[in-house]
Order: structure tokens, then C-alpha cells, then sequence
């Protein structure tokens, strides 16, 4: 088989790769494959749990991604395509799966399972025919397969390991390498198709199409219809869909799969079975998937409400003491209705937050592994001093935001009770000094919440070794301090934070001896700044007026030697500004500040002497840039 003979007979189709992988793209160009690229929607969620081998899992996932491509283009790209290329990688040792590295951390607890190991690399494949009939619908065909490479690791030293960790290229590759750039420098040998270990297993795609082209036409498939393909025996079962209004029917069981008994399905039938439900349209012509997105957004306050109140009642806390628990229980438990319990834990069970079991009478809730990291009280992760600023303070907030709007100003200087905004007047002067004092510790707990969970992959993006002492501006509770210590042994960290707030942080963090986490009281803006070679402002540039922020920027680049460095986290906005939302919604907040990119960082940052040397999109709350003070710059 040769590759040119199965090319020339897609002159003239419309073939589209459902991934955004630039490794795809240049193997399948490479090969002379001509194709469109509309990235997959699908959302990698799937419950490993459910499969029984690894390659089960990624030829699922290929399946998903090719599916909802070819479902979506043509309502949403308004064109039918003729074929959908979908793929998966994954790297497995051990029976682990392993996918994208979250975070350095993750990518070395990776990498350090594979040193001196072989392991398997696993690339599912699916492709959709697809082929439209007169009758306005359109039929689509799903061959799937899945290729194994053996891959041998080297026994990599820490130094090795660490090198190519900070060089940055694990984080976006399964397994945590690339075997295609500075990965293979920790290769020992590869058994089977080197393409599939870069992420597509290009020789069995081929041998594929050429299988396809010397079989019969599908079943089902009326004598004469123009079908891009024809069939071969690894093609599944024709699912229908018609294009425009009325029902849709989807016809057959995927090719493949064991048949279960009658009344009996195994899990994975479950799981392929959610696969097969085709994507009913409507007058208009518009796609489900896109009604089913505008739905979620229509009701995204109820979702959050639901969060906000499970959390204030204590649900996830209690159900954290005692799992298990039906509806009655926790209703005596939490002072609540068993109506209105009942109604909220299984609006939570819908959400993720919550498992339901059946037990006896009926549902036995316990926290999803979601709610035991994020929202119960002994959980390091624990989110919920920020859950309850969302809801006591920017939900009545944002319930302003019309008004915002059309005004212009902060919301904050309309709301009763917010600074900036009235005070009720019937408030005695000590009950005001008392809530005043009870808000800055809401505040900082909020905060203090919030930056446990973003400080792990901001302290840990870059390689600060040679950095020993550092000066976190507005540093709060020292969060991200204490984080920065723990990645770095060898530096300490001063927090330099307004008066009322170190004087309330010591309810946050443990005093020890040995502590290099350190306050001091001062104004940056006003007070002189602490001498230290490296200064850190994280959250701070986003909320500052212009004139504020250039005055900061000034005072640390004024504080700061030639040859230090500046530690800056924000939400990094896309550069055309199109996202992410987490940075374009906090920006109604209409302060005086601006939500910025990158580059718009670079560029402001330049000015003041400040070279940018490393961008860390950490892929959590915040992201991370690193920039280095230019010599015969003040």
C-alpha cells in the first residue's frame, strides 16, 4: 500500500481533522493530505473507571471528538464534511493513564514513573464518513482503531529530569514528553510506529483508507448514493440525522462492542451508548449542542446559587464527617426542610458536586471527588472563604450590572453596605468599626482561599533558584509566599501588605522558628519599598487606575537591582481578547483598572527596564510571567 493512490481519491472531498494538535497537523500535511482543522468541543471528561484497557479509553475519546465534529458543521459551519479524523493520545505505565501534565510537579511525578521503565503509548483513531442523501439528511459511518508503541525510557537523573522540565515543552504532551523535540533526548528505543508516540499513527491510518476503498458500499446504503467511501468490515453502523426540523433516528449498535444480555448492559455499552444519540435540530436550524450551551448559560446563576447555598449550610462538610446520608439526615442535620434538601442535593448530584447510591429506601449521598478537594472545611484546597464572598458580595453585585453599565463606575460604589457605598446610618460608630474589622477578615479569608489553589502553579512555573530573597507587594495572607518557600528552599519572602491587613494575618498562617515568611506593614504605593531580588505582584496591576499603576511600576523599578526580577500573575487575556471569561468577567466589575494580555504586559512592563524571559500559562485560576530588571535601566 502507498500513500499517493488513497490521496488522489479524496481530490475534490472535504476532509477535516477535529483537532487543534500541531503535531496532527504537520504529520498529515507532511503526508500530502489536504484537510480543513475545526478543533473538537468535546470536553475530555470521560470516566477512565469505565474502561477495561487504556485503549478502550482513547479510542472513546477519538470517537467523541470526531462525533461532535461531524454533528456540529453542518448547522454550525452551515457544509457537511465528507470525512472527520478524531485522535487520542495517551502515554500508560504501571496501569496508570497518563495525560497532560497539569503543572511541573505533575509533569516530574510523570516523567520520574517512566525513567528507566518501558511504557506504551496509545493513539485511538476514529474517522466519521459522512454523506449526504437527497432527503436532506445525512448519514455518518464510524471506523475506529488504535495503534501501541512501545517506548524505553533511560534512567534519568534529577539534573536531567529538571532541565527538560524547565525548558517547558512537557506541559502540553501526554505523558509529560515529546519524542519528536528535546524528549528524545530521554529515549532509549522505540518498538512500533514512531508518528503514533508524536500523536497520530499515520501507516495504520493509510492501511485504513485503503481497506475501505475495496469492500462493499455500507449497509443500508441505497444502490447509486454518492458515499465518499466505501465500506470495509471494521465500519460501525450508519447513524442518520436529518439537517433541518423533525425527528432524527439513530440506527444499529456500534460496531464492535460486546452484546449484553437482554435487560443487561456493561458500563462501557452505557458509556457508547451516550456516543449514539444523534443531535436534534429545530426549526430555525439550529444545532442542540448550541440551544443545550445557551441553556447552561441562561442558567448558570442557578448553578452557582445551588454551590453558594449547599456550601453555607454545610452539606459538603457534613456529608464529609458522615458520607452516606439520605435526604432526611442531612435535612435534621442542617436545621432545612427534607423537601427543600432533597431538591438541592440532587441539583448538586446533577452538577458533580454529589454522589447518590441506592440503599435501602432510597438515595445515600456522598461529596464527589470534586467537592472533597474544593469544598469541605479540611481540604488544604478549600475554596469556600471565596465561595462566600462570591455569594455575600459579588452576587448583589453583579445583580447591579445593568446599571454598571450604562454608568460606567465600579459597582461597588452603588451597593449599600459596600465601600464606596452608603452606610445605613442607624449603625452605631463601634458596630461600624466591628464590621469593618469582620469585612477585612472575610476579605482576606477570601483571598486567602482563593490563592492557596492558584499558588502552586504560579510558585513552581519557573526556575527561581537563583533568586534568594523576594518581596511580595500586597501579599495578604502570604499564601503564595508560603508556596514560593516550599518550591524554593533557599529563598525567603518578605509580604509587604497594608497595616490593617498584617495585623489580621496572623490567623492565617503558622509562626514557627525557622519561617521564611516574613511581614512587614507598608503602603507601596507611599512608604519606601524592602530591598529584595526578586519583587511580586500578583492580582495587583489588573484593579490599579493608570496613574497608580505607572507610580507602582516606577517604585519597583526603582527598588529593584539590575539583574533582579519581577514575578507578575494575572489572568492573561487571549491576544485578539476573546477569553478567557474567568479575566473578561472580572473586568464588570467596571474597576479603575484594565484586564490585560501578555504581550500588553510586555509592553507595559518594557518602559520601566523590565524584560520579559519566561510566560507560564499554568492552565489554573492565574498565570505567571517572569521578567528580569535590564542593566543601565533605573
Amino acid at each position: 500500500m502507498v500513500l499517493q493512490p488513497v490521496i488522489s481519491k479524496l481530490a475534490g472531498k472535504l476532509v477535516v481533522l477535529a483537532s487543534s494538535s500541531q503535531r496532527r497537523l504537520e504529520i498529515l500535511r507532511n503526508a500530502g493530505l489536504r484537510f480543513e482543522v475545526v478543533p473538537s468541543w468535546f470536553q475530555e471528561t470521560l470516566d477512565k473507571r469505565q474502561f477495561s484497557t487504556p485503549q478502550e479509553y482513547a479510542v472513546e475519546t477519538a470517537r467523541q471528538k470526531a462525533l461532535e465534529v461531524a454533528r456540529r458543521m453542518p448547522f454550525k459551519h452551515l457544509k457537511t464534511p465528507d470525512i472527520v479524523i478524531g485522535a487520542d493520545t495517551i502515554v500508560t505505565v504501571d496501569g496508570m493513564i497518563l495525560e497532560k501534565p497539569k503543572n511541573k510537579d505533575d509533569a516530574y511525578r510523570m516523567l520520574s514513573s517512566l525513567s528507566g521503565k518501558e511504557h506504551s503509548v496509545f493513539t485511538g483513531v476514529a474517522i466519521v464518513v459522512c454523506y449526504e442523501k437527497e432527503n436532506d439528511e445525512v448519514d455518518y459511518q464510524l471506523i475506529d482503531f488504535y495503534e501501541e508503541t512501545r517506548v524505553k525510557f533511560s534512567d534519568l537523573s534529577e539534573e536531567l529530569l529538571w532541565e527538560y522540565i524547565n525548558s517547558g515543552e512537557p506541559m502540553d504532551k501526554a505523558g509529560g514528553y515529546g519524542i519528536q523535540a528535546l524528549g528524545g533526548m530521554l529515549v532509549e528505543s522505540v518498538h512500533g510506529d514512531f508518528h503514533n508516540v508524536v500523536g497520530f499513527p499515520l501507516n495504520h491510518f493509510c492501511r485504513q483508507l485503503d481497506v475501505l476503498y475495496n469492500h462493499v458500499s455500507p449497509v443500508g446504503t441505497p444502490e447509486g448514493t454518492n458515499t465518499p467511501f466505501q465500506s470495509s468490515p471494521a465500519a460501525g453502523p450508519v447513524h442518520r440525522i436529518k439537517k433541518s426540523g423533525g425527528d432524527t433516528e439513530s440506527t444499529s449498535v456500534f460496531n464492535g462492542l460486546p452484546t449484553p444480555d437482554a435487560g443487561e448492559t456493561s458500563p462501557l455499552v452505557k458509556h457508547r451508548e451516550r456516543v449514539t444519540e444523534t443531535t436534534a435540530t429545530h426549526g430555525d436550524g439550529g444545532a442542540a449542542g448550541d440551544l443545550k450551551r445557551i441553556c447552561e448559560l441562561i442558567d448558570g446563576f442557578k448553578a452557582s446559587k445551588a454551590l453558594f447555598s449547599a456550601s453555607s449550610l454545610g452539606v459538603f462538610d457534613l456529608l464529609s464527617r458522615t458520607p452516606g446520608l439520605d435526604a432526611a439526615q442531612v435535612a435534621h442535620d442542617i436545621s432545612a426542610s427534607v423537601r427543600g434538601t432533597e431538591r438541592l442535593l440532587e441539583a448538586c448530584v446533577s452538577l458533580g458536586l454529589l454522589e447518590a447510591g441506592e440503599r435501602g429506601s432510597g438515595p445515600r449521598y456522598q461529596n464527589s471527588p470534586l467537592a472533597r478537594r474544593f469544598l469541605c472545611s479540611d481540604s488544604p484546597w478549600c475554596l469556600q472563604g471565596y465561595l462566600q464572598r462570591c455569594d455575600q458580595t459579588l452576587w448583589p453585585l453583579f445583580s447591579r450590572l445593568e446599571a454598571a453599565v450604562v454608568e460606567g463606575r465600579p459597582q461597588r460604589q452603588g451597593a449599600p453596605g459596600a465601600a464606596g457605598g452608603p452606610q445605613d446610618p442607624r449603625t452605631p460608630p463601634q458596630d461600624a468599626a466591628r464590621t469593618s474589622r469582620d469585612a477585612r477578615l472575610r476579605f482576606m479569608d477570601a483571598m486567602d482561599s482563593y490563592a492557596k489553589v492558584a499558588a502552586v502553579a504560579v510558585a513552581t512555573a519557573f526556575d527561581l533558584s537563583s533568586f534568594k530573597t523576594a518581596c511580595d507587594l500586597g501579599g495578604c495572607t502570604g499564601a503564595l509566599a508560603r508556596e514560593l518557600t516550599k518550591a524554593h528552599p533557599g529563598m525567603s519572602v518578605l509580604v509587604f501588605d497594608l497595616p490593617a491587613v498584617v495585623e489580621l494575618s496572623d490567623g492565617f498562617h503558622q509562626q514557627s522558628s525557622g519561617s521564611r515568611v516574613t511581614f512587614t506593614a507598608g503602603d507601596f504605593l507611599q512608604d519606601s519599598l524592602p530591598q529584595a531580588d526578586l519583587f511580586i505582584l500578583a492580582r495587583i496591576l489588573h484593579d490599579l487606575p493608570e496613574e497608580k499603576l505607572q507610580l507602582l511600576l516606577g517604585r519597583v523599578a526603582a527598588a529593584c537591582r539590575p539583574g533582579g526580577g519581577l514575578l507578575l500573575s494575572e489572568v492573561f487575556l487571549d491576544p485578539d481578547r476573546s477569553g478567557p471569561p474567568t479575566g473578561l468577567l472580572q473586568a464588570l466589575s467596571m474597576s479603575e483598572g484594565r484586564q490585560r494580555s501578555a504581550a500588553e504586559y510586555r509592553r507595559l512592563l518594557a518602559p520601566h527596564g523590565f524584560t520579559c524571559t519566561h510566560t507560564a500559562h499554568t492552565h489554573g485560576l492565574l498565570d505567571a510571567m517572569l521578567l528580569t530588571k535590564t542593566p543601565g535601566t533605573s
